[in-house]
């Protein structure tokens, strides 16, 4: 029997669950290329057009702004919205003494560079939305899947469905898709909630970004343009939504006092922001015709600023085994291609993530011996030129 033209799906080289940054620019790093790429997004266009802030702001590595120069995206962003980073300290509970980080011998002069995460996202989707090989559809949920031999396939919540090549799952940290398809991973709720908001203030901040290990919370101060600064606050889940409704003066009288009047009076600017702080690790980066980007892949605690970094960078690695496999007429959505990808990305990734997970639980624990240690682990990392080069290297990738 001759199966209904109208019941038979449409067919891409490459699905991708998911319109977030990863989902993006990967749909972008198809540019000037015969694959036909399809981006599944359950938001709607207007949210993709013109995302609104939502107080967090991305500390971007040198590596990352290459990638996003590659992409076009960068180009797009506001120059009056890019911050550099000329310095980081961080702080140990009540002591003065403090682990340094300068941007001497360092490209441009910066560590790495600050953007509104709402700007990054209305940047690649303007990349991607402009070529003619990607199509977004919004307003849309996939609402299962499975893959054979030769494809994967996708079912709608329009009751459409849609196959591919390849499938790209950059679906968010609690992907339903990796489940789907039985990949496990591992998953660390921290039972903490990272409060964040912009705040002006008196004395101008020399762009510095300071990392407070306070005992109870961890406040960040990230630099802006002017004198403003992005604010991050640690708490238990219980304290989360105090600190939230709190009244506004009474919030800024605490902050200035936290951080030590270092810069004078402080204004809270715009909304106050919460969100659960819970960090995941992928078993495995892919499974038979289809693969894990971004959250999905890895999800990070934001202490070491590297989520959004690791998730473009691992989009990219993908994106060239499969330029590479289909300029050599290969099947890029086969197991070799995949492997190569698993390969080099979770090299990356997981001393990234277990380090930055064992650094949380080291300089988050309140207890007498513990806090002894952490400040020694400053002092160590602070006096030891190799190992405050590794890990200003780390915070900074100038290098692949």
């Amino acid at each position: 029997m001759t199966p209904d033209p109208e019941d038979t799906p449409m067919k891409y080289d490459i699905l991708i669950i998911g319109a977030g940054p990863a989902g993006l620019s990967f749909a972008r790093s198809f540019k000037d290329t015969k694959l036909n790429v399809l981006v599944i997004e359950k938001a709607s266009l207007d949210e993709l057009r013109d995302p609104a802030p939502d107080g967090r702001e991305i500390a971007l590595t040198h590596l990352s702004l290459k990638l996003m120069q590659e992409l076009g995206a960068w180009a797009r962003i506001p120059a009056e919205a890019i911050s550099p980073i000329r310095e980081a300290k961080v702080l140990n509970g009540d002591s003065s003494y403090f682990l340094d980080f300068d941007s001497r011998n360092v490209d441009d002069g910066a560590l790495g560079y600050l953007v509104p995460n709402y700007q990054i996202r209305r940047s690649l989707f303007e990349e991607a939305a402009t070529l003619p090989n990607v199509e977004i559809l919004t307003d849309t949920v996939v609402e299962s899947l499975h893959t054979d031999e030769q494809s994967g396939h996708v079912r709608l919540s329009n009751g459409e469905t849609r196959e591919a090549t390849l499938i790209v799952a950059a679906d968010s940290r609690f992907s339903s898709s990796r489940r789907e398809m039985g990949i496990s991973s591992s998953m660390q709720d921290f039972a903490k909630t990272a409060i964040v908001c912009r705040m002006e203030h008196e004395l101008p901040h020399e762009q510095i970004a300071w990392e407070c290990f306070h005992y109870g919370r961890t406040l960040a101060v990230l630099p802006m343009a002017g004198n403003l600064s992005s604010i991050v606050i640690t708490v238990h889940n219980e304290l989360a939504g105090e600190i939230v409704a709190m009244d506004e003066a009474e919030f800024n009288a605490d902050i200035q006092q936290r951080f030590g009047n270092r810069l004078g009076t402080m204004r809270l600017v715009g909304e106050r922001h919460s969100y659960p702080l819970i960090a995941v690790h992928a078993d495995r980066f892919f499974a038979n015709r289809y693969a894990l980007i971004g959250d999905a892949a890895v999800g990070m605690h934001p202490v070491t600023a590297h989520g959004f970094n690791l998730g473009l960078r691992g989009q990219a690695t993908l994106a060239r085994e499969i330029l590479r496999a289909a300029a050599r007429g290969r099947d890029f959505g086969s197991r070799r291609v995949l492997v190569k990808y698993e390969f080099r990305h979770m090299r990356v990734t997981r001393p990234m993530y277990w380090g930055t997970n064992g650094l949380v639980a080291l300089f988050t624990n309140e207890q007498a011996p513990v806090k002894a240690v952490r400040n020694l682990v400053l002092r160590i990392a602070n006096n030891l030129p190799p190992i405050k080069r590794i890990i200003k290297n780390r915070l900074t990738e100038t290098t692949s």
